[in-house]
């Protein structure tokens, strides 16, 4: 582990709940096992393993009011669920607290809980590496979720955000439409290798 990475985590332990902070040790480290696996820079996927989550503090944070005062367009969905502007929000603290200006590792930020069409490999790294790393409570899938990832990230992409699709519309949540285009996209690009 680089001394940059010692030094974020060092600061995410002060700064986020516990429970999140083992979490995101856990991304990291599933992050660095996939980019192993897939013969992808470790040290990179780490970084954004560690940073993923850096918008998640443990105290109140007003999403929608930090979004706007660094820029970020507030799509109107996000009023009813703010939460969701936290992997947007934490590309923008990874540039301006962390001093990351890899556009690849800020993008994988970026993405992680939707996904998006024709992700790099850093991005579908953290995006399964967020939904597969050890700590991540028991949903029906996830077995044959971390087995995929280790064969096939396109797949593993799509089974992910078919979870992820399903357990939303079960539970009436609203949609971010990034999650619907990365299940299809990656539901197309699975089935024309059949």
């Amino acid at each position: 582990m680089t001394t940059e990475v010692e030094e974020i985590l060092n600061h995410l332990k002060k700064i986020l709940k516990p429970e999140r902070y083992h979490h995101t040790i856990g991304v990291m480290y599933t992050a660095a096992n996939l980019a192993y696996a897939y013969g992808f820079d470790a040290d990179k996927a780490i970084l954004a393993g560690a940073l993923h989550d850096c918008a998640k503090l443990a105290e109140s944070i007003d999403y929608i009011a930090e979004c706007k005062r660094a820029g970020i367009v507030v799509p109107s969905f996000c009023y009813e669920n703010p939460a969701l502007l936290h992997a947007d929000l934490g590309a923008v603290y990874a540039k301006e607290q962390y001093h990351i200006e890899d556009e690849e590792i800020l993008h994988a930020i970026r993405v992680h809980t939707t996904g998006c069409v024709n992700m790099t490999l850093l991005d579908k790294i953290i995006y399964i590496a967020d939904y597969i790393e050890p700590g991540r409570y028991p949903y029906d899938g996830i077995e044959t979720l971390r087995h995929a990832a280790y064969k096939d990230l396109d797949y593993a992409v799509l089974l992910e955000s078919e979870n992820v699709l399903s357990y939303l519309k079960e539970r009436g949540v609203v949609i971010d439409p990034c999650t619907q285009e990365t299940y299809e996209y990656y539901k197309a690009v699975v089935e024309s290798r059949r």
